[in-house]
């Protein structure tokens, strides 16, 4: 019978295209392999997406050859690459890409090096070492080191304890005393790191009843989300751990997906203390050598948890039977690049793909997974205490706007907090203070004209780093020197106001000079290993005080930790965006819950200039349902998500007149395809109408199904020819209006 598989090419054109299968590749041609194939003049790799008897298309070309023995794509992967092209608008080839990592579609090799093994029958004979001692003193010395060895040595080790050069191991192989043969090694990032095993913890009767739920659906191999809504330090990871031991009992894997890189030595260590060898970490900090092995353990069954950031929802786990996405609330699980998939919302796809139990675990769980959870699309359970019933800090809320008045100037740290820094450090304790500001200063402006220095390439300010002496921009990377003059005035009246973690970082050393300061944001943090080295001096208290940005404000746990400040509670408060309370709500709660989760009780101190903003209120008591109550009714008025579904189109490009052109036009087409339930507005130009050099205009799509309006929108870019340079990018479900 004639076979035709369909097959997607890993380069971008958005379609299939069917194979003949010759009779002797039949047995290797399945969905999800790789395979050579001619297109036009050249010779392509392309996915298997699936194999049958027919084709609809007359004189299909034959498949030349398979690239590999085992499909790098499972068929539910293959179905979640389906899912992701429809629901987020890419092509298919596109949401494979994102699937399978580089180091794998660029064909990385594994790591063979040879390995020695003794021939013992040939060296039983004592006459045969007392020769080689004669005659070849650094042969035997090699002899007797593998003598010592059950199982084959690597070849560089045993060059370097024997002093002996390659020759001479080459000379013991011909002799037949010895073996060389190449063997697979997998490269491991905690190699050589000292990891104590531990144990389960009894449960509270709360984290039972979770753990019950999770187990029950594991034995019935039925799909389930449950949300963990448990305050700060209230024992979500137990629960997270107990379930993958129930789900490792019943011979399934699990994923657990952590949002920042930041968090992941400090997790991954919880994990592997737990789970040992069956543990696999990917996250973008490691290598591609080392991305690979951790892939190929999993693919292999060598592994069968994984612990990772956003793209870890697509590793290979066997048998998959739990996903965890811990903080499922965060930002950077939202891929901000074609395809801009929300890593929560692929995990719930995928465990209802695979019958997989989906855990999503916050403080401060999102508007949405919430209202999911209430009106019982998923299920919900509460860790309303913290371990060992350890009391929530104590939050102060200082008005920075009558602090300013008292001191009758300007200032950074109110009296209350620099009073608190002081008695805490003396305690012998530690401090965190957080900042969402990286830099030295927001801004660089001149004092005697009002000259701001922006970026030549966005319609933003640059950031002041490095005490003033460099301007960057946080959009497109452009880096300026200060001249230390106006650019338009030429005084030398510059000044940089406000503040950003730089700054921070300086005025704290000159506070306290006998306290060693640690920062943690993106500048600080480039280097491979950087964010577990500040760790680690942190939890060994090398430093006293940790500054940082967002990636200080969840999941690390240092029970020394008493007191935590919020330098600037407001910097999300004003953005353009209909999300920003539930986002300000959401760091301070987090960054607040980092204080007192040991012995001793922790205190918060919030500085803010709008004291009485719910946000702010409601994060004062830590009171998630006071928020959500105060939040929801606001959305349901404005026809806001959880309600409705967003659409974002933005078309960019160099050519402002032509950018705004073409999204007349767009949204023309739509108007005319349009259902009478999807809602238009705009176009306008985006809240940064310049960036990275290409001017910006955005449609918003408002609709019940986001597949409904993605069919539209499809119709529709079907008759928009943007013209070179102009690109049309569509985002569902944006977590960010700018």
């Amino acid at each position: 019978m004639t076979r035709y598989a369909s097959v997607v090419f890993d380069i971008a054109i958005d379609r299939q295209f069917d194979y003949l299968v010759p009779p002797d590749l039949e047995a290797s041609v399945k969905p999800g392999v790789r395979v050579y194939v001619p297109f036009r003049s050249r010779r392509l790799s392309a996915y298997v997406t699936s194999v049958s008897d027919r084709s609809s298309y007359p004189g299909a070309k034959t498949i030349l050859s398979v690239r590999d023995a085992k499909p790098v794509l499972s068929e539910p992967l293959l179905a979640l690459a389906g899912w992701l092209a429809s629901y987020y608008s890419c092509s298919l080839s596109a949401s494979i890409r994102c699937i399978v990592p580089t180091s794998v579609r660029k064909g990385h090799r594994a790591k063979l090096p040879l390995f020695v093994q003794l021939n013992r029958e040939q060296c039983g004979d004592k006459k045969v070492i007392e020769e080689l001692g004669r005659r070849a003193p650094r042969q035997a010395r090699a002899v007797e080191i593998l003598l010592q060895c059950e199982s084959p040595v690597l070849l560089q080790e045993l060059l370097r304890s024997s002093g002996a050069a390659q020759g001479s191991v080459r000379a013991l192989e011909k002799k037949g005393l010895v073996n060389l043969t190449r063997q697979r090694v997998y490269r491991d990032p905690w190699e050589g790191e000292s990891i104590l095993p531990t144990e389960h913890l009894p449960p509270t009767p709360e984290q039972r009843r979770a753990i019950e739920h999770a187990t029950q659906a594991l034995a019935q191999r039925r799909f389930s989300v449950i949300l963990l809504h448990g305050v700060t330090g209230s024992g979500k990871t137990e629960v997270y751990l107990q379930a993958i031991d129930e789900a490792l009992k019943s011979g399934r894997g699990a994923i657990v997906l952590v949002p920042e890189i930041s968090l992941t030595p400090q997790t991954v260590e919880g994990f592997k203390a737990r789970f040992a060898q069956d543990v696999a970490v990917l996250h973008s900090r490691l290598s591609l050598g080392e991305r690979l092995d951790e892939w190929e353990k999993l693919r292999e069954g060598k592994a069968r948890v994984v612990v990772g950031a956003r793209s870890a929802i697509f590793a290979p786990v066997q048998n998959l039977g739990l996903i965890v996405v811990d903080e499922e609330h965060e930002r950077t699980y939202k891929q901000e690049e074609t395809p801009r998939y929300h890593a929560r919302d692929v995990a719930v796809m995928r465990g209802k793909i695979e019958n997989a139990i989906v855990i999503l675990g916050s403080a401060t769980p999102s508007v949405e997974s919430y209202r999911n959870a209430l009106t019982g699309k998923y299920a919900l359970f509460h860790l309303p205490r913290r371990v060992e019933d350890r009391a929530l800090p104590t939050v102060t809320i200082v008005d920075m706007k009558e602090e300013i008045k008292r001191v009758g100037r300007m200032t950074f740290f109110s009296r209350r907090l620099l009073r608190a820094m002081e008695e805490h450090l003396e305690k012998g304790e530690q401090v965190m203070l957080f900042l969402n500001r990286r830099g030295f200063s927001p801004v660089m402006i001149c004092g005697r004209c009002g000259y701001v220095h922006k970026c030549p390439n966005c319609s933003i300010a640059l950031t002041t780093h490095d005490e003033g002496e460099k301007l960057l921009c946080h959009l497109c990377g452009f880096t300026a020197e200060s001249a230390g003059r106006c650019p338009r005035c030429h005084t030398r009246g510059i000044r940089f106001p406000g503040l950003g973690t730089q700054k921070l970082e300086l005025m704290v050393s000159k506070l306290f000079p006998d306290c060693r300061v640690g920062r943690m944001d993106s500048d600080s943090m480039t280097a491979k290993g950087a964010h577990a080295e500040a760790l680690k001096a942190f939890r060994s208290g090398e430093i006293q005080v940790l500054l940082g940005t967002q990636m200080i404000a969840k999941g690390l746990h240092f029970p020394n930790v008493t007191l935590v400040g919020v330098i600037c509670a407001d910097t999300a408060l004003n953005f353009p965006d209909f999300r920003a309370a539930e986002y300000t709500f959401q760091l301070l709660t987090q960054v607040a819950g980092r204080a007192g989760r040991g012995e001793v009780h922790g205190e918060v101190i919030v500085q803010t200039y709008a004291p009485n903003h719910p946000a702010i209120m409601a994060a004062r008591s830590q009171d998630y349902a006071l928020f959500y109550r105060q939040e929801i009714p606001f959305r349901e008025e404005l026809g806001y998500p959880p309600f409705t579904r967003f659409i974002i189109v933005t078309v960019r490009g160099r050519s402002e007149g032509a950018v705004k052109w073409i999204s007349d036009y767009f949204a023309r087409a739509v108007r005319e395809l349009r259902p009478p339930e999807m809602e238009i507005l705009g176009p306008a130009p985006s809240p940064i109408v310049r960036a990275k050099g290409y001017y910006r205009w955005q449609i918003i799509f408002k609709g019940k199904s986001v597949i409904r309006m993605n069919g539209v929108l499809r119709e529709a870019l079907g008759k928009v020819k943007p013209g070179r340079g102009i690109q049309i990018v569509v985002d569902a479900d944006p977590i960010s209006m700018l």
